[in-house]
């Protein structure tokens, strides 16, 4: 596999702004370097700022309007009215915590490999790895099923992405990250047994924190969520404009997502679309026509293939539930046909994760003592997705990754044409949907095999402690050194730091560590390894953790993971058990719906358990298709209003659409254009009479992304541009 480079990119205008930050903080280097860096006051950072392009704040004014009310705008943006970037795309994680760094502001822990903490220097990842987290084998968890394994990375990913540096070489001196075993920005490279490293890259910086008043404090650095941090289904619709249009089947004028027009699936069901770009980096079959990557709304969906199956069953989910809808609702324009569509997905999407996945990780327990009911949304709660959840907390699910990916026929047996793989043959091969089965075999491997379990002699799986293929990487490498490192990257605050914000008692004795891991040898070369209890890294300090009763793990990651997901529902004005978001017929048959359910209505498996979570072997408590609750859609049946029979139906436009909207008591249309197009007169036409007031907009022009170069006389800037120039072609 040496050969194989994949690029996992983000979309364009993450990358700007990813630029942006890097830009920004390495202008920061060369003032630390040859200027006194405690002498920047706001107005110094405000104007390299502005020349780094980083981003304004969001207007709240910008949030006023029918279009902010009825559906989620696409970025995030507006959830919040009075904070509109909380939860969007492209802002900062936030930090629970502060920020632990060795000089403060953004030299991770180990940077300086002689430096002692506590006494004591840090361990490399990959010593941590190979002698503690490794495990050769795997025991089974006979209660759940692979599917619980596999949702919670398909549902990370629509609430976190975290980008890595843009630029691959080091700024100072141009060496490759991925040959240098030296820390320079923004390479951090993992030092192996043999002397050696792997190579690492740092994740972008976020530009600064315009929150404090602080300049030391704005200047630390930060991490970006590139997608919304909101469950809402980003990861089946994109998270910018421009994404969401490529998704979408602009030509049908029906609502729906696009599909894939080379293949489809032996019972004639849809793939996913192909990248636009190609040929892709994707694996190619040894013996066949070649089969590209697929695109869908997370970059990430060709990692695995129970990742495209979940993505392929949605895409099918969202196109079954627009169809039913267009010709029940033959008065609602494309635009409402994909919207309230999307309104729905994203709500199964919470409903499954918030209702069957979350208790079953955390406890029942931990969920009401954290969660419990809800009650309505909370405009003062910030739904942004935190440092620690992303980077650590959410990573629990490293340690169930299996070993082989089990494919299974109809009778839940392994297939007999296509038989079980080794997980490092599945990585980036979608030829393996087209060509072997469609997503059935892989749907029933999740379903019929048990999960495997974690223990604390019994952590990551060798498959991907050194087997795992990393994008752009030619040699194979350790996920586990990568979680620790990416901790460290990250500032994140210590295990014991952690333990004491969930109201835990710290570490202070191999007693006390022997007695939350409840393996005495564990404990002993946890601490012989780091030294000291407040030396370690929170990842493998929640990892080793015995589970809570009736739990996927321990009291640190439950309390982590319930706060996220506390957060992620109070303070999302779109929630759907949110006031006016659906009727309380909808709710009810929204409760209805299950994982099993979509399954049943969108592939050919026929028998399915009704909590497809829960493991049993087959054909022990599974069920006919037949004898699982469905919901109905007949609860969005929409009768035309009067006034629209008296109108009619508005005009439609080219290259945009509209929605309906009842505004000051009158029926309203409410006009957008699609990305890249430009809305040329009143958004808003209004029903009068029986007939509809002025002309509907146009949509006119190609909308051209431009970035326009602040220039200044500063001297001081001057210098800047001129130091950093040759890396980043600022000036």
């Amino acid at each position: 596999h040496s050969g194989l480079r994949f690029h996992l990119l983000a979309e364009p205008e993450t990358q700007e702004i990813s630029r942006a930050g890097e830009v920004f903080h390495t202008a920061l280097q060369v003032l630390k370097i040859r200027l006194q860096l405690q002498l920047l006051s706001w107005e110094n950072v405000a104007l390299l700022a502005e020349l780094s392009q980083c981003p304004g704040e969001a207007n709240p004014a910008a949030c006023e309007g029918s279009h902010h009310s009825k559906y989620r705008s696409i970025s995030g943006v507006c959830n919040n009215r009075q904070n509109p970037g909380w939860g969007a795309a492209n802002t900062a994680l936030v930090r629970w915590l502060p920020a632990e760094y060795e000089d403060r502001e953004g030299e991770p822990k180990g940077w300086n490999r002689e430096r002692l903490h506590n006494g004591f220097q840090l361990p490399p990842p990959r010593s941590v790895s190979r002698e503690i987290i490794r495990s050769s084998c795997k025991w089974r968890d006979d209660d759940y099923s692979q599917l619980l394994v596999d949702w919670g990375q398909y549902i990370d990913h629509d609430v976190t992405f975290t980008p890595q540096s843009i630029s691959s070489a080091a700024f100072w001196t141009e060496l490759d990250c991925q040959q240098s075993c030296e820390n320079l920005h923004p390479c951090f490279p993992i030092q192996t047994e043999d002397s050696l490293c792997q190579p690492f890259r740092r994740s972008t910086p976020d530009c600064y924190d315009r929150s404090g008043s602080d300049v030391q404090q704005a200047l630390q650095r930060q991490q970006l969520n590139a997608i919304t941090s909101y469950l809402d289904a980003s990861l089946v619709y994109g998270h910018t404009p421009q994404l969401q249009s490529a998704l979408r089947d602009l030509s049908g004028l029906n609502g729906k997502l696009a599909i894939n027009d080379q293949f489809k699936d032996p019972y004639g069901r849809s793939y996913l679309p192909f990248v636009a770009t190609t040929p892709s980096a994707c694996r190619a079959d040894p013996q066949g026509e070649r089969v590209e990557c697929f695109r869908a709304g997370d970059s990430r969906v060709n990692e695995g293939l129970p990742l495209i199956a979940l993505h392929t069953l949605w895409l099918r989910e969202h196109n079954r539930i627009a169809e039913i809808l267009t010709h029940m609702n033959d008065h609602w324009s494309p635009e409402a046909v994909y919207q309230e569509t999307r309104k729905i997905i994203g709500a199964l999407h919470q409903i499954i994760t918030m209702r069957d996945y979350v208790p079953k990780i955390i406890g029942l327990p931990s969920f009401e003592r954290y969660l419990g009911d809800y009650r309505g949304y909370d405009p003062a709660v910030d739904a942004s997705a935190s440092n620690v959840f992303a980077t650590a907390a959410f990573r629990f699910g490293h340690a169930t990754i299996p070993t082989i990916l089990s494919r299974l026929n109809d009778s839940f047996q392994e297939h007999e044409r296509f038989p079980h793989l080794r997980l490092h043959k599945t990585f980036f091969s979608p030829w393996r949907i087209v060509k072997e089965g469609g997503i059935e075999p892989i749907l029933r491997g999740l379903i019929g095999t048990a999960a495997p379990a974690a223990g604390p002699n019994s952590l990551v799986a060798e498959e991907v402690t050194e087997m795992l293929l990393v994008l752009e990487s030619q040699q194979h490498m350790d996920l586990a050194s990568l979680n620790l490192q990416r901790g460290r990257d990250h500032g994140l605050p210590g295990y014991n730091e952690w333990r004491e914000f969930c109201g835990l008692k710290p570490i202070r004795t191999l007693a006390d560590l022997a007695g939350v891991v409840r393996d005495g040898r564990v404990a002993e070369k946890i601490l012989e390894l780091y030294g000291h209890p407040d030396n370690m890294d929170v990842w493998l300090g929640g990892l080793v953790e015995n589970f809570l009763p009736g739990s996927r793990t321990g009291p640190l990651f439950a309390c982590l993971i319930a706060k996220q997901m506390q957060v992620l529902r109070d303070g999302d004005r779109f929630w759907w058990e949110a006031e006016g978001v659906f009727t309380q017929q909808q709710k009810e048959e929204l409760l209805k719906s299950s994982l099993s359910q979509i399954i049943c209505d969108n592939t050919d498996i026929q028998e399915i358990p009704k909590d497809s979570f829960a493991f049993a072997p087959y054909p022990a408590g599974y069920v006919g298709c037949s004898e699982i609750p469905s919901m109905s859609l007949e609860a969005w049946r929409e009768e035309k209003s009067h006034d629209l029979q008296l109108c009619g139906f508005p005009r439609p436009i080219k290259n945009g659409d509209f929605i309906f909207s009842s505004k000051h008591g009158r029926l309203t249309a409410l006009y957008s254009c699609y990305h890249g197009f430009k809305l040329a007169g009143a958004a808003e036409m209004f029903c009068e009479g029986n007939g509809w007031r002025d002309e509907p907009p146009q949509c006119t022009g190609k909308g051209i992304f431009m970035i326009t170069r602040t220039r200044t006389s500063s001297t001081l800037y001057q210098r800047i541009c001129l130091n950093i120039r040759k890396y980043l072609s600022l000036c």
